[in-house]
């Protein structure tokens, strides 16, 4: 069911997701700049050279397309949950402003996980940016414990949408703790289940339908 705008008073949320849409946008901006261009010799500057070193900097590019995918899809279910919300107050814009806050910090982890990655500091840099989304599954939890009280619903929100997402974010904080706990065995198990998250969240949003 896709609930309808409401059409006696104004939707509220309109500054409230305006704001949001532009903190998730400069956050995935962010995320590129860990990408740098190799450093080689002039007098080594070969096409094999620079094939090589493009190739030995594959950490950042992974980093790079886990963060931005999980942004992008905590952005999805932003967008899905702020469809079933008609008004807005104190609370809601406080706990919205902490997600934001934890989504403006992941570019920092990725790129410590970047650096680090082919290091012997590997397990601790995977479990610094797994830990990050620890973090970010609590606020994204405490946002929509904020968005989905009766009073701030729409009239025709959906609440076998409402049902299925309490349902689906339970699992965020101790699935990103397992993650993080993972990491101290092995940083590409930690990598391994954060990209099955995400995955995850994405199959969630789909199966939703967008709310």
């Amino acid at each position: 069911m896709q609930p309808q705008p409401d059409t006696q008073d104004e939707k509220e949320t309109g500054r409230l997701e305006a704001f949001s849409d532009g903190v998730f946008a400069i956050a995935i901006t962010l995320l590129v700049l860990e990408l740098k261009v190799p450093s080689i010799p002039p007098a080594g500057a070969t096409p094999a050279a620079l094939g090589k070193a493009l190739l030995q900097i594959w950490p950042s590019y992974f980093a790079l397309v886990t963060s931005f995918f999980t942004i992008l899809i905590m952005w999805m279910h932003h967008h899905a949950i702020l469809r079933n919300v008609h008004r807005t107050d104190s609370r809601l814009h406080f706990s919205n402003g902490c997600l934001l806050l934890l989504i403006t910090f992941v570019p920092y982890p990725t790129s410590v996980l970047a650096a680090y990655l082919q290091t012997p500091a590997a397990k601790m840099a995977a479990a610094f940016y797994a830990g990050t989304f620890v973090l970010v599954a609590l606020c994204f939890s405490l946002f929509i414990y904020g968005a989905f009280r009766p009073h701030l619903l729409s009239r025709n929100a959906s609440a076998k949408f409402i049902e299925t997402t309490h349902r689906n974010y339970r699992l965020g904080p101790p699935l990103y703790l397992l993650a993080t706990l993972a990491a101290f065995i092995d940083a590409r198990l930690c990598l391994g289940i954060c990209t099955v998250l995400w995955i995850y969240w994405a199959a969630v949003i789909r199966d939703t339908g967008d709310a």
